[in-house]
């Protein structure tokens, strides 16, 4: 069974029940969001009621909410040992909302180093996961799913070899795994055009079982360019057919798929066009244009 859908809003009026709504709205049948604004620590309380609204619609529309995906915030990075404190604290609270939304998968960037080199990066990473996940042993239903990374400036998690040696760290290993991103594979280094032999190589290092999640993004950028910058579905260096293939890879099939395409001229949603062509398996070559008359 296909799981497509993309990252939709988070506003203290609706929450999960809007976001649910939104994801609706684009033909989808799970989608990702952030329970607060990502640049800053400002968070409304949980409502259990627009909770409970939203797994009544939820079931009403056949997903499963098992594959519904939290991100946590940008401002997290256990990396950094002058906010060291701060991250541990305000991701053992992500955990806690999440935990209190009943979502299964969280998202983290696993953080930059500033400085500090990778060895020592990823030290900080592990000590502050192992932290976190103490902090919420007793109540934690949450697997923290550590995303790989495009490899910019002094980011931590381009390398699979890194993600390995973070998870190896980590005492719970039942409540950790792995978000793979499409762009920031491409980005890092890795050939995704011939993905069966990336998740051999995966498979062999880290195990398929620990994927969770994985955003579908095409690339601005060449492989390798360490850049970081995600274009529309198809309309990129990574290309429709190969992004396709990802999606509809056997060895995925339960897995969500989640869309961080850009909006188009940075006001119109295009995840309701994407995931119709994605649905279709054909690539629409005036996509973008027929989006800007359609809104």
């Amino acid at each position: 069974m296909l799981i497509i859908g993309s990252h939709v809003g988070f506003n203290k009026k609706t929450q999960l029940l809007g976001s649910l709504k939104e994801a609706l709205s684009y033909g989808a049948n799970t989608f990702m969001f952030y329970t607060g604004a990502p640049q800053n620590t400002a968070r409304s309380p949980i409502e259990d009621g627009l909770t409970l609204e939203a797994l009544s619609l939820m079931k009403e529309n056949n997903i499963d909410y098992s594959k519904v995906i939290v991100h946590a915030p940008y401002i997290i990075n256990l990396c950094n040992e002058e906010k060291f404190e701060f991250s541990v604290n305000f991701l053992t609270e992500e955990l806690n909302r999440c935990n209190q939304l009943g979502v299964k998968y969280l998202v983290l960037h696993p953080g930059s180093h500033v400085g500090l080199g990778t060895e020592k990066g990823i030290e900080n990473i592990a000590k502050g996961l192992n932290m976190v996940l103490t902090n919420v042993k007793d109540t934690n239903n949450v697997i923290i799913l550590l995303e790989t990374m495009a490899g910019k400036g002094t980011e931590i998690g381009s390398k699979l070899e890194e993600i390995k040696t973070i998870i190896e760290k980590i005492e719970d290993k039942d409540h950790i795994g792995v978000c793979l991103d499409t762009c920031h594979l491409s980005d890092g280094g890795y050939d995704i055009i011939k993905f069966d032999n990336f998740l051999d190589n995966f498979d062999e290092m880290i195990g398929l079982n620990k994927i969770g999640c994985i955003h579908i993004n095409d690339s601005k950028n060449i492989k390798e360019s360490h850049k970081d910058r995600h274009e529309n579905f198809g309309f990129g260096n990574i290309g429709f057919d190969p992004l396709i293939n990802i999606i509809y890879n056997s060895r995925l099939e339960n897995i969500p798929k989640i869309l961080e395409t850009p909006y188009v001229d940075k006001e119109y949603a295009p995840y309701k066009y994407e995931i119709e062509m994605i649905k279709n398996k054909k690539f629409d070559p005036n996509l973008i244009e027929k989006i800007k008359k359609q809104n």
